[in-house]
């Protein structure tokens, strides 16, 4: 059982929408940041990633930042670019990229289900990243930016879904990246009523995207609960802002290496190592491999194809049946010397929409030595992981398009 249910958003109003909507906090620098809302005062950055509005940061404890992104988002609902919902309301935020669409309902889940495992993942989080997005949120009293959640695909929603988005949507724009984003408002009461049902028949709910926002959220609601226990009924903070897609609508990228050196291995002996651990061809015109467990490898200028050999993982587990674990234990840790992949500063991660391009830039600028293309994890994978209460590698998952922040807000005092 899934405990899934409406809320009040805070969103813009419609003639707002698109001047708000920005990327979410953790996908772009704070110079990139900067440069987006140079001519946008409304790009709710500056709420999400307030720390682009403070002059003289000393630091990720500067408390300032926090402040700030209060101030604005009080800005934001004081010059009536935001409303709230005046009642509880479910949300159907599609996204398209060319012909690729994919449509998630918008929602509070239950962080009670989260903590009890209900609500599964499969990343760990970082504690400075965890710790900004809990001082985010008790700073701002909402959360800001949904978790992206998916579950295995069911008929009736995906029915109810595609009747209600013959109406007119609520919003419609496309971003500056291209991407359409369209909204619906549900609040008759008889949709309400039967995605809740539906969604108590979902077994299963799996965070693709937004670990850190997730775990944020519920340590928010611990502190809360700490600060008036005994409080007896739900309370907004019970919940997370998500948005759940059907796991057959989603399309997860890759997300390559490059390594800075070749753990002190000339060109020769390096191939010479990896062509005893794989099967290596020459002169791979692809460049991005087209199946699970094969690997691309471009070295000073040259692009190779590694096959993975059978006896060097094991296909009964979820982790080490992985494209990216196949390469970490039997290349990046043997062979460049790289022990955690977490931790060591000489390897990079480079999202697959950035494409092979950037690979080779990476490599021909001396920068890095040699770059690795993976083949996509996919959303079968990602589930299996997740059921088996296990943990992915680093960087194992890249999805696009990102959601986007600001078209709906979750306030936790209403």
């Amino acid at each position: 059982m899934s405990v899934v249910i409406p809320f009040k958003a805070l969103r813009p109003h419609r003639q707002f929408v698109k001047a708000v909507a920005s990327y979410p906090y953790d996908v772009v620098s704070v110079e990139e940041a900067r440069e987006i809302v140079k001519d946008n005062p409304l790009n709710f950055l500056h709420v999400e990633k307030s720390e682009i509005d403070v002059q003289d940061l000393t630091g990720a404890e500067d408390e300032s930042q926090y402040k700030i992104a209060k101030s604005n988002l009080d800005g934001l609902i004081e010059r009536n670019i935001l409303f709230q919902e005046k009642k509880d309301c479910f949300y159907i935020y599609r996204q398209k990229a060319g012909s690729s669409a994919q449509y998630g309902i918008v929602a509070a889940i239950s962080l009670a289900e989260y903590e009890s495992g209900e609500i599964r993942k499969h990343e760990l989080t970082k504690a400075d990243k965890e710790h900004d997005r809990i001082r985010h949120v008790m700073a701002v009293d909402a959360q800001t930016g949904p978790v992206f959640v998916t579950y295995k695909a069911q008929d009736f929603i995906d029915r109810r879904v595609k009747k209600i988005v013959e109406s007119d949507p609520e919003y419609d724009f496309i971003s500056d990246d291209g991407i359409c984003h369209t909204v619906w408002v549900i609040s008759a009461e008889k949709d309400i009523a039967a995605l809740k049902k539906a969604f108590a028949e979902v077994h299963v709910l799996y965070i693709a995207d937004g670990h850190h926002r997730a775990a944020a959220a519920a340590a928010v609601r611990r502190l809360k609960k700490e600060a008036k226990p005994g409080s007896g009924r739900e309370q907004a903070y019970d919940y997370v802002m998500a948005v759940l897609f059907p796991h057959n609508q989603l399309k997860i990228m890759s997300y390559n290496r490059a390594v800075t050196n070749l753990n002190g291995l000339d060109d020769g002996e390096f191939l010479r190592q990896v062509r005893g651990r794989f099967l290596v061809s020459d002169n791979f015109s692809l460049k991005s491999p087209s199946r699970c467990h094969e690997i691309g490898m471009y070295l000073r200028g040259r692009w190779y194809r590694l096959n993975a050999k059978d006896d060097t993982y094991d296909k009964n587990d979820a982790i080490k049946i992985l494209d990216v674990s196949i390469l970490q234990e039997n290349l990046l840790k043997p062979v460049l010397g790289i022990e955690n992949p977490r931790t060591d500063k000489r390897i990079d991660y480079i999202g697959g929409i950035r494409g092979v391009q950037e690979l080779e830039r990476l490599v021909d600028s001396g920068e890095f030595a040699v770059a690795f293309s993976l083949y996509p994890t996919s959303m079968e994978q990602l589930m299996a992981v997740s059921d088996a209460g296990k943990v992915m590698p680093p960087k194992s998952t890249w999805f696009e398009p990102k959601l986007r922040s600001g078209i709906f807000i979750h306030l936790l005092t209403t």
